[in-house]
Formats: C-alpha cells, sequence, structure tokens
C-alpha cells in the first residue's frame, strides 16, 4: 500500500515536468522553395549548370536526328531492300535506339551528379544559418513547408524571411560563382 501513495506523486511529478517542457517547446518553419528562390547563389548554380548541360542536349539531340535519320531511310527504302538487307538495317536501327537509351541514362546520371555538386554548398550555407536561426532562437524544431507536413501555422512561426536576409549578408559558398 504504501508503494501506490508513492508512486501517485512521483507519476504527478513526472506528468507536470514532462507538461513544462512540452510549454517551452518553440517551433518554426520555412518554405524552402522560396529561400532557394531567393537566393543568388542558387541561381548562379542553375546558371552555369543549364550552360554544362547544353553540350549533354547537344549529343542527345544528334543521336535522336541519327535515329529518325535511319528510321526515315528504312521507310523510304524498304520496298527496294531484300529481305536480309531490310533485317540487318532494323538491326542497326535497334542498335542505335540501344546506344541512345544507354547515353541518355549515362548522361542523366552525370547531370544528376553535377546538379548536386554545384548546389551541395549553397545548401550547406542554407542549413547553417537555418542552424544558426535554431540555436539563437532556442527553437527546439523547424520544419518546412514543402515537406507537405504543416497543413496550417501561425505565420509568426514562419522564418522564410529571416533565413532570406541571413543568406543576403552572408559571402557566398566557396565553389559558387557569384549572382550577376
Amino acid at each position: 500500500m504504501r508503494r501506490s501513495s508513492l508512486a501517485f506523486p512521483a507519476l504527478a511529478w513526472a506528468l507536470l515536468a514532462g507538461s513544462a517542457e512540452a510549454q517551452t517547446l518553440k517551433i518554426g518553419y520555412i518554405n524552402s522553395p522560396q529561400i532557394l528562390a531567393s537566393s543568388g547563389e542558387a541561381a548562379a548554380a542553375q546558371q552555369a549548370f543549364d550552360q554544362e548541360m547544353q553540350s549533354f542536349q547537344a549529343e542527345v539531340q544528334q543521336l535522336e536526328d541519327e535515329i529518325t535519320g535511319m528510321q526515315q531511310r528504312l521507310e523510304q527504302q524498304q520496298l527496294t531492300l531484300s529481305p536480309e538487307a531490310r533485317a540487318n538495317r532494323e538491326t542497326q536501327l535497334q542498335a542505335k535506339v540501344t546506344e541512345y537509351q544507354t547515353r541518355t541514362t549515362q548522361l542523366q546520371q552525370l547531370a544528376d551528379q553535377r546538379r548536386d555538386a554545384l548546389i551541395q554548398p549553397v545548401m550547406d550555407r542554407i542549413t547553417v544559418v537555418i542552424e544558426t536561426i535554431r540555436e539563437e532562437g532556442q527553437y527546439s524544431l523547424i520544419l518546412d513547408t514543402a515537406a507537405g507536413a504543416i497543413i496550417a501555422a501561425d505565420s509568426t512561426l514562419d522564418l522564410t524571411p529571416e533565413v532570406i536576409r541571413r543568406l543576403g549578408a552572408a559571402p557566398p559558398a566557396a565553389g559558387v560563382p557569384a549572382p550577376r
């Protein structure tokens, strides 16, 4: 009987301590697409990426043109070709299509790697700013509206303008061209 009388005050104390911690829980949120859209560094990284991708796009276009030309020649000459010659051309066409698919997959992987390499310094800098704001403001949690988890929130908890302001005041990340 003595144990239960001590257990109740201990349980009450734990609940009160837990509710006191819950009352000090401070949450904020950001809108990452808005931060990226306002970042000159992100725009410069995107511009550098777009310029680098022009050669990839030209290579893909050349392969597409070759495939189209092969298809057109096959259609124009199919009545005059022997069955063996037609089969040979169809095999060549299929090989070119396979080459196209393989190369576009390789180029997409290279493009993804390059995009990541260009944007990572920007993302690292944004993360540092958000973490600094979290520490200074003693936030327990900062959420991102782009993640789709926030249905409704008090706009005074939106830290996006502060992140944008601080990003504008800080020096650009190393390795990313300055915005023009």
